[in-house]
């Protein structure tokens, strides 16, 4: 395997999920089992109508991202899958896409174009130092 390209992890149970469907995640991810009605309320500065919030949920679910547990009168959402993992996908399927699977022009391009502090450019050394050894 090229040294440059990032280690594959078998995340075949990990789905793709959209942009829209990443913000619903994260407030999945960021709080327990959960009510529609909270997540819509989490979401409302997307200014997304509750039924678009549904919709989505309702997509995740297929995905086998979201699980649903039913509580009383109550149907509660929580993710199936880390959002670790999802975020490994995700970057693993960027990478493939923008840069043919390689990350030293992705790093290039970052450092090149985007701007770094000086904590950052520090923290990149040593990241990049660590990884030496």
């Amino acid at each position: 395997m090229n040294n440059d390209k990032l280690q594959k992890v078998n995340m075949t149970k990990v789905p793709a999920i959209s942009e829209s469907e990443w913000k619903v995640m994260k407030v999945i991810w960021g709080m327990p089992p959960q009510p529609a009605s909270q997540i819509i309320e989490a979401l409302s500065d997307e200014d997304w109508h509750p039924n678009t919030i549904k919709t989505l949920l309702s997509r995740l679910h297929k995905k086998k991202a979201v699980g649903i547990q039913k509580d009383k009168n109550h149907y509660l959402y929580f993710a199936t899958v880390s959002e670790a993992d999802s975020v490994q996908v995700e970057s693993e399927s960027f990478l493939s896409r923008v840069f043919g699977g390689s990350v030293k022009p992705l790093l290039m391009h970052f450092v090149d174009k985007q701007k770094l502090s000086s904590s950052d450019l520090e923290e990149l050394r040593k990241m990049l130092k660590q990884k030496q050894k």
